[in-house]
C-alpha cells in the first residue's frame, strides 16, 4: 500500500526557492552571478521589445531588483511573481520551474533542487497577461 499524501519533510522549503530565484532574477537582469549556478532563461514579450526609448531595460532592471514581497503578491514565500511601475505602465515578472531536462513540459519535480530544475523569467506588459 503506498500513501498518496507527500510527508510534510518532504515539502520544498519555500525560503531555499526564494533564495534561488532571487539569485536567478539577479544573474538574468543585472548579471550577478550566483555563489551556486542556477540554470534558466528570461523572456520577454513582443510588446515589451517594442516599448522604446529604454523601457525594456528599464523594465528588466527593475525585475532584478524588485524586493517588496508581501503576503498578497507571494502566498507561497517564493519570490515567483512581481509587479514594478515603468514610465506609467505596469510590468509583471513571473518565473516559473520546470524539469531541467523536459524540454518545458513538466513542472520541476524538486523546486528547491538547482539541479533538476529550469527557470524561466518571463516579463511582460500587464496587457500581455
Amino acid at each position: 500500500m503506498t500513501n498518496a499524501a507527500q510527508p510534510l519533510t518532504d515539502l520544498p522549503d519555500p525560503a531555499v526557492i526564494a533564495a534561488q530565484n532571487d539569485a536567478f532574477r539577479k544573474l538574468a537582469c543585472l548579471g550577478i552571478a550566483p555563489e551556486a549556478p542556477i540554470q534558466g532563461r528570461m523572456h520577454v514579450t513582443r510588446s515589451l521589445m517594442e516599448a522604446g526609448d529604454g523601457f525594456m531595460a528599464e523594465a528588466v532592471k527593475a525585475t532584478g531588483t524588485f524586493e517588496t514581497f508581501e503576503p498578497e503578491n507571494d502566498p507561497e514565500g517564493w519570490h515567483d511573481f512581481g509587479a514594478v511601475e515603468i514610465q506609467g505602465e505596469t510590468v509583471f515578472w513571473k518565473i516559473d520551474l520546470y524539469e531541467a531536462d523536459s524540454d518545458f513540459r513538466y513542472g520541476a519535480e524538486v523546486p528547491d533542487n538547482p539541479e533538476t530544475t529550469m527557470r524561466v523569467l518571463t516579463i511582460m506588459m500587464a496587457r500581455d497577461w
